[in-house]
């Protein structure tokens, strides 16, 4: 007889609240653990099957695999049910599991009908992830069905209620009520009580035919005996995928050497392709962005807000240099005048290295003048000019001159120097004292010839 509400088991630590679920070989409690303050779920073997000849090997596989479940939960997988305790209460042995709060695939189903093929497929291969950790154990849950997924709030899958025992076959059930959920059950579990793997990926298979279909599979059963044939489920709901299609008939498959062997081989065929791009040259890209006058980058853009370089114009002081000009035929006349022929190129080139080498100095207390003059070199040239006409026979004019023309050439030298190399300084300076001897050289000659 099953436990009535609130009834107490374990010395008053669980408190029955409902019975979930009956099936051929166990009934389902929802109970309340007090010490911990917990919903927990308690499974027992019915009691009738006291009365069956192979009750105590049934038994004695419950209660052993219940001690490997327990064992898988201290490593707790989150997607198998948690066993938390493994007691009888007098004759009766009990199995302690953690409450799911959901709901399960047929409630869903009922619920809102054939479920999305992207919601759903990560479920299932979140329960077949969990079934292969069971496989490793060296179990087989042989009830994937929908009532035994749990599908949480946050939308995981939870495997519950494993099948304990199923391979035992009490003589006094019939072969007809031991899959509670026929339709989910391969029919080699049903009439030999098959524990292969491959019981597993047909539940599983089956289950998810179910759940993107919305109606339950033909039975293994009725395929085998009578030869009914299983509809795929692609023309029922034509939306579901060709590769989902393929994977549930194949896990289907009738006999179980058709199916994939192992649960990891079928949850490869849920997987989605894996889309290797072809290897191609990458495109010629024409920048039609610089055609139409944009930046193709921020460095380009910033590049035009920088101010043009602006290269100062060359300035060429012509009214010193005119100067300069019309002073050197003075001292090219009188150097005529003194038929001092060697030394009028010297005087010439000795004011161009003047003008063009000297220094800006800081001018003299006594003197005041607009802009820095190199007062020493012009004196200096200026002295020795002075001297070289005095020698010549023209002390007066030439001194003075030649004062005049070392100003100027120092002036002329300090202002080219601020556009021009002194070497470009020197050959400007050059030139114009060149010339302006050269011409007073020749007045002289000129006016002179008749005399």
């Amino acid at each position: 007889m099953p436990w009535t509400l609130g009834q107490r088991l374990q010395g008053g630590k669980y408190v029955i609240e409902e019975v979930l679920g009956q099936g051929g070989f166990g009934i389902t409690y929802k109970a309340l653990d007090i010490e911990l303050n917990q919903t927990v779920v308690i499974k027992t073997p019915n009691e009738y099957l006291s009365r069956d000849p192979e009750y105590d090997k049934y038994i004695d596989r419950f209660k052993r695999e219940g001690q490997i479940l327990a064992r898988l939960s201290e490593n707790s997988h989150p997607h198998i049910v948690g066993v938390i305790d493994l007691f009888n209460e007098g004759a009766i042995h009990c199995l302690v599991m953690d409450f799911v709060l959901g709901e399960n695939l047929f409630e869903a189903v009922r619920r809102r009908g054939a479920l999305p093929e992207a919601e759903i497929v990560p479920c299932i291969r979140q329960i077949g992830e969990a079934l292969m950790i069971v496989h490793e154990a060296g179990l087989v849950h042989r009830d994937a069905h929908p009532g035994n997924i749990m599908l949480r709030n946050n939308r995981k899958a939870v495997l519950i209620d494993f099948g304990i025992a199923k391979e035992v076959l009490p003589s006094t059930l019939s072969s007809t009520s031991i899959a509670g959920n026929d339709g989910f059950a391969p029919y080699e579990q049903m009439s030999s009580g098959s524990r292969e793997p491959t019981v597993d990926v047909y539940c599983l298979a089956a289950t998810l035919y179910y759940t993107v279909t919305g109606q339950r599979p033909t039975t293994s059963l009725a395929r085998k005996l009578n030869n009914t044939s299983l509809t795929p489920p692609k023309r029922i709901f034509p939306g579901i995928s060709d590769k989902l299609n393929k994977a549930i008939l194949k896990g289907m498959a009738l006999e179980a050497k058709d199916r994939p062997q192992s649960m990891q081989a079928w949850l490869k065929m849920l997987e989605a392709p894996k889309v290797t791009k072809p290897a191609t040259k990458s495109p010629r890209i024409i920048p039609w962005g610089w055609l139409v006058g944009v930046p193709q980058s921020m460095r380009a853009w910033l590049k035009m807000l920088e101010a043009p370089k602006v290269t100062p114009p060359r300035i060429i002081p012509w009214d010193l240099l005119v100067a300069v000009l019309l002073s050197y035929p003075l001292i090219g006349y009188f150097l005529g005048a003194s038929n001092a022929r060697y030394i009028v190129w010297a005087v010439a080139v000795a004011g161009a290295v003047a003008g063009a080498v000297a220094e800006p100095v800081a001018e003299p207390q006594a003197l005041a003048v607009a802009e820095p003059v190199p007062f020493a070199v012009a004196l200096a040239l200026a002295v020795a000019l002075g001297l070289a006409l005095a020698v010549a026979g023209a002390v007066a004019g030439a001194v003075a001159v030649a004062v005049a023309v070392a100003l100027g050439l120092a002036l002329a030298g300090d202002k080219l120097r601020e556009s021009f190399s002194k070497f470009h300084t020197f050959l400007i300076l050059a030139s114009t004292s060149s010339l302006g001897l050269g011409l007073g050289w020749l007045g002289h000659k000129i006016f002179n010839t008749g005399s």
